[in-house]
């Protein structure tokens, strides 16, 4: 079983940066998938970037490409999102999650079998 704890959000200004983090507990091998998603009020939630364990492959939704990097450290058990360039449009409360299928553009990634993990969410306003 995995638990997931985001941290790092809060409020920017529009062209400023944050740094998201989740740091993995539990049985963080059983991961294949990594990402992060964000969320605003009535809207659904939509898939911002994902990596897969293994091969440390990363995908983007197109919207954050080039402004956005989801990264990891292994030593420490955190997966990080490093936002530059913020938008207003980037306000949202974000969720990092593992082994759960993800929408970026025409492709799903994260297609396991394995249990899905959502974190408790971050908040991130961009003003």
């Amino acid at each position: 079983h995995v638990q997931l704890v985001e941290s790092g959000g809060g409020s920017e200004e529009s062209g400023g940066s944050l740094k998201l983090s989740c740091v993995v507990g539990g049985n963080a091998f059983s991961t294949v998938c990594m990402s992060w998603f964000r969320q605003t009020p009535g809207k659904e939630r939509e898939g911002v970037a994902a990596m897969h364990t293994k091969s440390s492959n990363t995908y983007y939704a197109d919207s954050v490409k080039g402004r956005f990097t989801i990264s990891r450290d292994l030593a420490n058990s955190t997966l990080y999102l490093q936002m530059n360039s913020l938008k207003p449009e980037d306000t949202a409360m974000y969720y990092c999650a593992a082994n759960v299928p993800i929408q970026l553009g025409a492709v799903k990634y994260c297609q396991t079998a394995r249990e899905g993990t959502w974190g408790q969410g971050t908040q991130v306003t961009v003003s």
